[in-house]
């Protein structure tokens, strides 16, 4: 949408194919964090910052791993995008800008969201896309597919084989741009790339269009080692390979310190529940085989943790132990192994373990320093986790001006990428760095429609 509008506001035609019947994507159900540093939001709060900054924080929080090109294009675009959706009436939170500690936090305050999360974003972005519709700058058509990229005999692409209601039909384009999201929701296209398994928390259109469509045009791919997982989340009711997003377990030890303990199927802990650092955790968890984890504890924790999930009381808690998926009691150890699928017997060891651990205030296997109370009231519970997925990280090759490599070398002509098309390791590495998925997404949207309707 953002390409759209700076294409049509630079003078260009544009037309706009989307595969759904209504646009917006991810913004349907992302948290919708935005990251930028020099706004006049920082401002109006006395924040002081700047593009330089948030550079290095970005290599910081990637470990070096992000592509530095891109990274240092999306900071410098990031302050004009965040004050354009400000100009345009974006619904800040109260809240903002601040540092959020959900991944690894920045030191300075400069992520924001809307009230609305990320539909927010999307509140401003469809009145304006309706405009340029009545102007005749932007044809939107919804329900329609993408089934081919047409090209020319030298191999440039120069158009698109469409499917919508109307039945098929062929464009003809002087710059064709994939931004069309990842393949969170394509099982087989994760295992192939990330080779790990997919619990997703993605829309269900991100099914890696983006890399089917140039499958045959020789388009490089790039990270595809750089897969990490967001720390957990429970199955969905009524599908094992999706998570419940909006029932969210507190897992965050600076907003919640743990009263419980982690375990894999084997039984055995693998990280301090109360590590500070979210990817230190994202990346122990990257560790186990099925990326699935236990959150275990007694009913003394249920009586005095803060909530262990988002908005639930201890009586839901102990409702949907009886009641849905992923959610486990029992009034032994053994009992509630059984029933979790847990290793019994690991799982006994590392609740000993535990008590040790608090009887002694010490946790010589792991460290952890926050020891509330030992596990020992029956009944116990286990809340079932898995790492997952809302965006990908491996994505298409692009050079500094977002033109699609060939994996031979050299460009495919006429063909451009942005957003999750490109990877979340573009932009973060094997890391998620707030703000920089959702942000460059806009930035480097506006940036390339206005430049591809005015370049030579």
């Amino acid at each position: 949408m953002p390409c759209a509008l700076a294409a049509a506001g630079a003078g260009g035609r544009v037309l706009l194919v989307e595969k759904t019947d209504v646009v917006g994507g991810t913004l349907h159900l992302s948290a919708g964090h935005l990251a930028a540093a020099g706004t006049q939001r920082q401002r109006q709060h006395g924040i002081e910052d700047h593009p330089d900054l948030h550079f290095a924080e970005v290599m910081r929080i990637s470990r070096g791993r992000a592509r530095r090109d891109l990274v240092r294009r999306a900071v410098d675009l990031a302050p004009e995008t965040l004050d354009w959706l400000d100009d345009h009436g974006f619904d800040f939170a109260d809240d903002c800008p601040r540092i959020v500690h959900g991944h690894e936090p920045y030191d300075v305050a400069r992520t924001v969201y809307g009230n609305d999360e990320a539909r927010s974003i999307l509140a401003v972005l469809a009145p304006l896309l309706e405009l340029e519709e009545r102007r005749g700058g932007v044809e939107v058509r919804l329900a329609t597919e993408v089934e081919e990229l047409l090209t020319d005999a030298a191999g440039a692409v120069v158009g698109a084989r469409l499917r919508g209601p109307g039945g098929a039909a062929e464009v003809r384009a002087a710059a064709t741009v994939l931004t069309c999201g990842g393949f969170g929701a394509s099982p087989q296209r994760f295992a192939e790339l990330h080779r790990r398994p997919l619990v997703s928390a993605a829309r269900l259109s991100s099914t890696g269009d983006a890399l089917v469509l140039t499958a045959g045009l020789d388009a490089a791919v790039t990270g595809e080692d750089c897969y990490i997982p967001t720390f957990g989340g429970l199955p969905a009711i009524d599908d094992p390979g999706r998570v419940q997003w909006h029932d969210r377990p507190r897992l965050v030890a600076s907003e919640r310190p743990p009263w419980e303990i982690y375990v894999g199927r084997s039984g055995e802990r693998f990280v301090a529940e109360d590590e500070p650092s979210i990817h230190a955790k994202e990346s122990a968890l990257a560790a186990l085989p099925d990326l699935t984890f236990f959150q275990v504890f007694d009913e003394i924790g249920i009586a005095s943790s803060p909530e262990i999930v988002a908005g639930w009381t201890a009586g839901d808690l102990r409702r949907a132990a009886a009641e849905r998926p992923g959610v486990f009691v029992g009034d032994t150890w053994q009992a509630l192994a059984a029933r979790a699928g847990i290793d019994a017997a690991g799982l006994v060891a590392a609740v000993e373990s535990y008590n040790r651990a608090v009887a002694t205030g010490d946790d010589p296997t792991f460290g952890r320093r926050h020891l509330p109370a030992a596990l020992i009231k029956p009944p116990f519970y286990a809340l079932q986790n898995h790492g997952i997925t809302l965006i990908t990280f491996a994505g298409l090759d692009v050079d500094e001006g977002l033109a699609v490599r060939r994996a031979g070398g050299g460009v495919i002509p006429g063909l451009y990428a942005a957003g999750e098309a490109l990877g979340a390791a573009a932009t973060c590495g094997k890391a998620f760095c707030g703000g920089m998925m959702l942000t460059p997404a806009l930035s480097f949207g506006r940036w390339l429609g206005e430049r591809l309707v005015r370049r030579p």
